[in-house]
């Protein structure tokens, strides 16, 4: 059987599907399986699929009703899980695709350092292929620098391979967008350091058609679920510095949204005053909770010292933000 399972959900991206599974069939590392989930395409990608399927027996497909990426993700690990005594698992986004060698690279990384997860830097593309050369040399990072080092090589769950023991209880929430925001970062914060191929590996194509880069809808609000949870954990676990960080982004993400909400094309005005209101208390909570509560609170008692800079080094960002609370959307 293979030993990795390469993920891919498949939703209406005909023009590019060719492109992303080719990709992985030219992999110089072979002993892979390729589990394409149909997530109700309406246009040719299901039939484009089923003709992988026959050509290559190492590709399943699997055909269901429409539920987002998370969903089609889930289905995917569910298969692997249940057909496969693969040790591996990566995800690919349809309309991405991979380096020759980021198979061999990823596995040997995380192999040659005992690691659960490996990761490869992404290339950030609107068609611009990889460079000719590139170094697949591995090194053991911090994760939390790691983490912070740049708003993608951390955050996003493609690009990375994965145990597939990560996971074992753990799936992608159905029914959500910036669904990697809910995920990678319990995985990668299990283990101090992370094996980093130093080299874009992972081709992640900027398409002005894709989910984050369509007209802003009261979905992207999910964002600010994820990223709270992120703080939460941060500010738990001990990583100061990451939840500082985390909590500004999202304090910004707030503001943003308070902006943003006012070009909803699918509420009423009515509905969209709700929504600002809604974004207001919560930012006028997030401050609340963060800065006199919590933070001060282990200051006085002596806990964690690096903890006291983050509210006082968070006071200029409530101040940025006071102006949006006052105003449903930030004029």
């Amino acid at each position: 059987m293979a030993q990795i399972s390469v993920i891919v959900p498949v939703y209406n991206v005909e023009a590019y599907l060719r492109r992303c599974v080719d990709s992985i069939l030219t992999q110089s590392f072979r002993d892979f399986e390729l589990i394409l989930v149909d997530d109700g395409s309406t246009d040719s990608g299901a039939e484009m699929c089923d003709a992988y399927e026959v050509q290559d027996a190492r590709i399943h497909v699997i055909h269901q009703a429409n539920g987002g990426v998370s969903a089609a993700r889930n289905t995917g690990i569910d298969y692997a899980v249940a057909n496969s005594d693969s040790g591996w698992l990566t995800f690919v986004d349809s309309d991405d695709w991979l380096h020759p060698e980021f198979l061999a690279a990823l596995l040997k990384a995380a192999v040659d350092n005992n690691a659960d997860v490996s990761v490869a830097k992404c290339l950030l593309t609107s068609g611009e292929e990889f460079p000719a050369e590139v170094n697949l040399h591995s090194e053991l990072i911090n994760t939390e620098e790691l983490y912070n080092a740049d708003g993608i090589t951390g955050t996003i769950a493609c690009g990375k391979l994965f145990a597939k023991t990560c996971f074992r209880e753990l799936r992608f929430p159905n029914g959500k967008i910036h669904e990697d925001e809910y995920v990678t970062y319990r995985i990668l914060f299990r283990a101090e350091q992370t094996p980093l191929i130093d080299a874009p590996l992972y081709a992640y194509y900027q398409n002005d058609s894709g989910i984050t880069k369509k007209t802003w809808t009261v979905k992207r609000l999910d964002a600010l679920e994820a990223i709270a949870q992120q703080v939460e954990y941060f500010s738990e676990h001990g990583f100061s510095d990451t939840a500082r960080r985390r909590f500004r982004f999202l304090a910004g993400l707030h503001c943003d949204s308070i902006d943003r909400i006012g070009e909803c094309t699918d509420l009423s005005r009515e509905e969209k005053k709700e929504y600002a209101c809604r974004l207001k208390k919560s930012l006028r909570q997030l401050l609340s909770r963060y800065h006199k509560k919590r933070w001060v609170r282990l200051w006085n008692r002596g806990k964690d010292v690096r903890i006291c800079e983050y509210a006082y080094g968070s006071i200029h960002a409530m101040l940025v933000v006071w102006r949006k609370i006052k105003s449903p959307f930030g004029r």
